[in-house]
């Protein structure tokens, strides 16, 4: 048998294993008890518009609340471990390493209850204010390393040339490095804003208020007192609409910069 025969069955057994599977599926399920529990149009209805006037801008704007904290906080971690001031460098690598290692849903738990008892310090904003400060504290260590690495990739041929003609290095930095380096890691900057849009779901640990809840906790309360889970499918809808352009929009940004290379 040819090669090209070969594979040719293969496929088609491939094609065959997955439409049995689909059929089987489709007959066996219980399309009634899915509607009820998952796709009640009843309970959906009840939702709206709070999940989006109330949980899904909270999201967003959480998110974006998280994302400056984090760029402002990662840039200044990047510049101090690329400083050289060994202080500065340990400093630098002890934060990133701690937060890198810990799970935010740890960090966030640590801000909104262990910090204020020991400290007896109200956070600003509340438990959806600590639960902020905490995702900022680690957006900050992930968003330093990315930095650090898009500042190491520009070319030193680029720092040479405008040192040579007579720029000094701060100011080298922030018109020669740092664009360059900036253009180098948006895919993976886009990248991290996904995972904290997602991350915002961790925020529940928290405690919310009713006016401050996030998609995942409005969805926990809808579900709890529907005893349905209709608004479970609602919040993942909703961060899809969220995410889903976000993720276009890093490959778009990754074929570009390959086209450009």
């Amino acid at each position: 048998m040819k090669p090209t025969t070969r594979k040719r069955l293969f496929r088609g057994a491939l094609y065959a294993i997955f439409i049995i599977a689909v059929v089987v599926v489709a007959v066996l399920a219980d399309w009634e008890a899915i509607q009820s529990n998952f796709f009640d149009l009843d309970v959906a209805a009840e939702a709206f518009p709070g999940i989006i006037t109330t949980a899904a801008k909270n999201t967003v704007v959480y998110t974006a609340i998280a994302f400056v904290g984090g760029m402002i906080g990662g840039l200044i971690l990047a510049l101090m471990k690329l400083s050289p001031v060994g202080p500065y460098r340990w400093l630098a690598t002890a934060y990133i390493e701690l937060f890198r290692g810990l799970p935010a849903l740890l960090v966030i738990f640590g801000f909104a209850f262990a910090v204020p008892i020991a400290f007896q310090w109200r956070p600003p904003g509340g438990s959806a204010g600590a639960g902020l400060i905490a995702l900022i504290v680690v957006a900050a260590a992930y968003i330093a390393e990315t930095i650090r690495a898009g500042i190491e990739a520009v070319p030193k041929g680029q720092v040479e040339a405008a040192r040579s003609l007579g720029m000094r290095p701060s100011w080298t930095l922030v018109s020669v490095v740092l664009p360059q380096a900036f253009r180098i890691i948006t895919p993976p900057l886009t990248n991290e804003l996904v995972i904290l849009i997602k991350d915002t779901s961790l925020l529940f640990i928290a405690g919310m208020a009713l006016g401050d809840r996030e998609l995942t906790t409005f969805a926990r309360d809808s579900v709890s007192s529907q005893a349905n889970a209709t608004p479970l499918v609602l919040a993942a809808l909703m961060y899809l609409v969220i995410t889903l352009p976000l993720t276009q929009l890093v490959a778009k940004l990754e074929r570009h910069n390959k086209r450009g290379r």
